[in-house]
């Protein structure tokens, strides 16, 4: 049995209520059964003894110590964690020191690196070469996509397991488990409930609760949690939510995404969701900008003013006033035509010009202010497009000499841009007919 492992358990009388819980063998973990269940992938090398390197990646509170510890425990291993957040190369070196006298004793040596992604390319390196000579088996916790936060060359060694959120049947496992073996008290269905929805599928912060709960009514000297005890003790919690983590930009995609399908109930879903998560409105403000340019475009240019006019009153009426207009920029959004055709042109047009030589100006386009530019030809046969028919001068000319032809801005068939193209087709016939007249 791992050293660590052994001394985690003992003193438990004391330790919080998450901890006088955590399992002791596989078949105690509640959730995950995606990779627990029989012939799942971590059950088979559970059973077949088939110790490798892996990541647990995953929100907080699923049980991503838990699985290091006893996969430390099944294989009778020398178990060293480590926080990211403290430790450093010195930590690591001292690791490998004590890794190589067990091993000398032909035992294998777990080295456990807490929120992994903190660790920089350095500190990976660091143990990177004692996990391919397999002096360490390696096992990271991590909140963050580790194909960001983790090293390439680390990755490849390490099988990636994704752990979920748990749901409320195995968060109500949870609460009858704490209930009858460690705080020997009833819980009725109403705060059963209550507490299920404030843990938001976080295990570690439902037991903490319960326990800062269960306190309460026992000092009271009551024996049976209601729903009221919860409410009163808890006050209000917030989501999960951690701004500049995964949770984030994954809910700020599907905000985009909901916005850019035409779905306007899932995009003030997600919009009300990072706002109950604590997410800046002022953030959001500049999201929905973003979205109105890129999204809606011409095909209806009353978007993006409303959006600066939504952003302007949140910053003049602040929280939560001010949320009512951004949320409606969000619908009006969702519900307007779309046109990503100005944003895919003006990219496109980077790209070209890019790869582009410097191309001198057409003299016929230059500003001749003084004589001398003047004698030079600048500005010589340029047609002035308000002296000819319909204000175009058609067959005209405004493109670099010699340059092959550059992408083209093409309007879609929505909104005012079905018209803006109506008009670009009638202009290109006009200078199709010019050029044949030549």
């Amino acid at each position: 049995m791992g050293d660590l492992f052994e001394n985690n358990q003992q003193g438990k009388g004391n330790a919080p209520l998450p901890e006088r819980l955590r399992p002791h063998t596989l078949d105690e973990v509640v959730g995950q059964s995606h990779l627990l269940a029989v012939g799942m992938p971590l059950q088979v090398a559970f059973s077949q003894q088939r110790l490798h390197s892996m990541i647990f990646w995953g929100p907080p509170g699923v049980g991503k110590t838990t699985l290091a510890r006893l996969v430390a425990h099944s294989f009778d291993a020398y178990f060293v964690a480590l926080s990211a957040v403290l430790a450093g190369v010195k930590e690591i070196r001292e690791v490998v020191e004590q890794a190589q006298i067990y091993r000398a004793q032909g035992r294998q040596t777990i080295l456990f690196v807490d929120e992994v992604h903190r660790f920089n390319k350095s500190q990976q390196d660091a143990f990177l070469p004692h996990v391919e000579s397999g002096l360490l088996t390696f096992i990271g916790a991590t909140t963050e996509n580790p194909s960001f936060e983790v090293n390439n060359a680390l990755l490849s060694r390490a099988a990636v397991y994704v752990l979920e959120s748990l749901n409320d049947d195995e968060l109500n496992t949870l609460i009858t488990r704490a209930c009858t073996q460690a705080l020997k008290v009833d819980i009725d269905d109403a705060a059963r409930a209550r507490l299920i929805h404030a843990a938001d599928g976080d295990a570690r912060r439902l037991l903490n609760q319960l326990e800062q709960v269960a306190q309460v009514v026992s000092s009271q000297h009551g024996n049976t949690i209601t729903e009221a005890h919860v409410k009163s003790s808890l006050g209000s919690t917030l989501r999960r939510f951690d701004a500049g983590g995964d949770d984030f930009y994954d809910q700020i995609s599907a905000l985009h995404k909901s916005v850019r399908g035409s779905n306007p109930d899932a995009a003030l879903y997600w919009f009300t969701r990072m706002l109950d998560g604590g997410a800046d409105p002022r953030y959001l403000a500049r999201r929905i900008v973003r979205m109105a340019w890129e999204d809606i475009g011409l095909a209806d240019p009353r978007a993006m003013q409303l959006c600066n006019d939504a952003a302007q009153t949140y910053e003049r009426l602040g929280s939560p006033e001010g949320e009512l207009a951004l949320a409606q920029a969000v619908l009006y959004l969702a519900v307007a035509a779309k046109s990503n055709a100005g944003y895919m042109a003006f990219n496109q047009m980077r790209a070209f010009v890019s790869k582009e030589p410097s191309r001198p100006v057409p003299k016929h386009l230059r500003n001749a202010p003084t004589q001398l530019m003047k004698s030079l030809d600048y500005g010589k046969n340029y047609r002035y497009a308000h002296d000819e028919e319909g204000a175009y001068a058609a067959g005209e000319q405004y493109f670099p000499d010699g340059m092959v032809n550059p992408p083209s801005y093409q309007p879609t068939d929505r909104g005012l841009e079905g018209k803006i193209g109506e008009k670009l087709r009638g202009l290109r016939e006009r200078d199709e007919a010019a050029k044949k007249s030549k």
